[in-house]
């Protein structure tokens, strides 16, 4: 953890505070995974841990507090979604490529957090500013890197101009992300995540390009 780390009355906590509060954090994130999110309680939460309630108010104020920052760090890491994107080529196979290391990277952060996205999303919809900003702060970073990719391939003429390069890019992001949250959906249908991937490759590339992929 960077930085100092303070208590809910601005105490900075010592080293064995920070293990506690990240041990209280990891034990969330875990009952979350199988608990609803207004089911856990903080007693739960305190006994998995190993600690007592009042060691978790020393750090948080309350669950949605805990979850707060649990996804606060979710979001941060879903920012670096961009690095596949960076300096990347989207003419010829390596377009291709592009689009599928896109996709992979989407899947498989949406499945490695199911849990903690999932209370974004419900505190989204709900109109909770502060997990639509978090929300929000997960495709923006990607949107922004395809919005300058569209631009970029307009600028040479690969593109046309009469594309608008942010609602291309806004539109691929929020399909990447309602995909990515119904993965398993796609079971019911018959759908095998082998061929989940590169069809929804193919609809990022011919999204950012105009044309098929060269494979």
């Amino acid at each position: 953890m960077t930085g100092q780390v303070r208590t809910v009355d601005g105490r900075v906590a010592g080293r064995r505070g920070q293990a506690t509060r990240q041990k209280l954090l990891d034990c969330l994130s875990e009952m979350l995974s199988s608990s609803p999110y207004r089911d856990v309680k903080v007693i739960d939460v305190a006994r998995k841990a190993g600690t007592s309630p009042a060691t978790f108010y020393q750090y948080f104020p309350d669950v949605e507090g805990a979850v707060l920052e649990i996804a606060d760090q979710m979001a941060t890491e879903g920012a670096g979604l961009t690095d596949v994107l960076a300096e990347r080529s989207w003419v010829g196979k390596a377009g291709w490529q592009a689009a599928q290391e896109l996709v992979d990277g989407f899947l498989d952060f949406w499945r490695k957090n199911e849990a903690i996205l999932r209370v974004v999303d419900l505190g989204a919809a709900e109109g909770d500013k502060r997990f639509y900003k978090l929300r929000m702060k997960i495709l923006n970073s990607v949107t922004n890197s395809l919005t300058d990719t569209v631009k970029e391939l307009q600028s040479k003429g690969k593109v046309d101009k009469d594309v608008s390069a942010a609602a291309m890019a806004g539109s691929l992001v929020a399909m990447l992300a309602a995909v990515a949250s119904h993965q398993k959906g796609f079971q019911t249908w018959g759908v095998k995540q082998a061929e989940l991937k590169p069809n929804l490759a193919l609809l990022v590339h011919l999204g950012i390009t105009g044309k098929k992929p060269t494979k």
